[in-house]
Parts: C-alpha cells; structure tokens; sequence
C-alpha cells in the first residue's frame, strides 16, 4: 500500500473528482493536484468514486463501470505513487475494492451505520475513512469507529461533512473536531460537500462553492487533520457534484492559504 500519513504539525489533503468520468481526465486531475502537493510538501490521497450509489434521481449519472473505474484508480496509484481513497457501498464492495490495491475505503455518510459495511472494510486491513452522517453527533462517531476497532483495524480517520439544517441546507459546528480528534483519530474536514443545497425540487443537489475557501480556512484554524475537496477542470461541466466543486485552478492558491493559517496558528501554541 501507499504511505497515508496524517501529521499533527501540517496537513493532509484528500481530493479529487467526485466520480471517475473517463481515464484522460481523472489522471489529469491526479497528476495536477500530485505536483501542486508535492510544490508545498503536503500529504496527498487522491480520491474519486467509481461508482456513486446515493443518487436523488434515477438518471443521475452513476459511473462509467466498476471494474473500468477501479482499473483507472489502480492505474493512477501505480503509475504515479498517490494513494488512493474511494467510496464503497455494500459490505462485498470492500474486498473487491482492496483487490484492486485501493489504500483507504470511504463509508459515505448516509451508511456510517451500516455495521456490516464497516466491519468488512475494517476486515480488509485498509484505512478506513467514515464520514459522519449529517443526522449524527460528533460524539456519536465513537460508536462506528468501536465497529472497525471490533473487526481488528485501528487505522481509522472520521470526517466532518456537515449538519442537516432544514430541508435544503447544512451547517458546520466546528466544535465537532475537537470533540472527534478527542476520540483518538484523525479528523478530515470535507469542505464542499459541507456546502452542499441537497433536496432541491430538480432532484439535483446544489451547493454554494463560493463559501468553500471559508470553510476550509476555519477548519483548519479549528485543528483539521486534513482537508477533503471534490475539484474539477470544470465544475460547470462535470457529469456529478458540479454545484459543490472547487475549481481545480483554485486549488493552489487556497492551500498556500492554508499553509499560512497552519503556521500560524502552530506559533502561537
């Protein structure tokens, strides 16, 4: 497997299209964000779904195939040395997955308590990176990562994905990464899906990526392990998750952003 490294001093950076949408341009996507990371010395992870399961509509686009998505991940990861994170479903899906050499095995949020799942991915000796659902307290994360520490894997990370508020709109209570980075693990702040509109009248989430570099600089001011983006060429263009995208040229400038608000805040501690 690839070194997945979370540093107490730093910060890792998880971050990808939300779903493969072809070969050329998700090794684009990983070959820019590589050479950005490497620029400044941050950790990297990249991450893309092969598959998106949790759709609101029927003809949402869900992925190009499975095996064809995870041969592009396990392509990405050899040929570049960038481990690889991406989102499974049902329990079968983890060794499958893990077959293909993906490092870290995601539990989207809607199924953090889906024992099963998580048991099964812990089982298959990858990190596991459980996403906290937004009808969770942070507290409440003990108990699914209990779960994986039960199946005999401690190498978890939890993430901030935000809170549902209303019907169509999510809010991030900071206080909830002190309080899971209390528990042991790494804490990940996801910072556009956090900004996502869900349940909109199209049936299409929609999200407000104007917000994403607030976000991202308080998350970090508050103590995050690691940021988590969803960025694309295009995010007018991309086939899901387009309304929450950070623009791929906007990448760099908001972690030299970061990069200075860790600095700063590792001077006065």
């Amino acid at each position: 497997m690839n070194d997945i490294t979370f540093s107490t001093s730093g910060f890792t950076l998880i971050a990808g299209p939300c779903v493969i949408e072809g070969k050329e341009i998700t090794r684009s996507i990983a070959s820019e964000l590589k050479e950005i990371t490497c620029r400044y010395g941050i950790p990297f992870i990249f991450k893309a779904s092969y598959r998106k399961a949790n759709r609101s509509r029927y003809d949402s686009f869900t992925g190009i195939g499975d095996e064809r998505g995870l041969e592009i991940l396990a392509g990405i990861r050899e040929d570049m040395g960038i481990p690889i994170v991406t989102d499974i479903h049902l329990p079968e899906e983890a060794g499958k997955a893990a077959s293909y050499g993906i490092d870290m095995l995601q539990i989207p949020a809607f199924l953090c308590r889906q024992t099963d799942l998580i048991e099964a991915a812990a089982r298959t000796g990858r990190w596991i990176n459980i996403k906290k659902g937004q009808f969770l307290s942070p507290a409440a994360m003990r108990f699914a990562a209990e779960k994986a520490v039960h199946a005999g894997n401690t190498k978890i990370a939890l993430t901030e994905r935000g809170t549902q508020f209303g019907y169509g709109d999510l809010i991030v209570d900071f206080r909830g990464i002190t309080v899971m980075r209390g528990l042991g693990y790494p804490v990940i702040l996801d910072i556009t899906h956090s900004l996502q509109a869900p349940n909109q009248a199209s049936g299409v989430t929609g999200g407000h990526p104007e917000m994403i570099s607030v976000i991202a600089r308080a998350g970090i001011a508050a103590g995050a392990d690691a940021i988590f983006m969803e960025t694309h060429p295009d995010p007018s263009s991309a086939l899901s998750d387009g309304a929450n995208m950070l623009q791929l040229s906007k990448v760099e400038p908001l972690l030299r952003q970061l990069i200075a608000i860790r600095e700063a805040v590792n001077g006065v501690i």
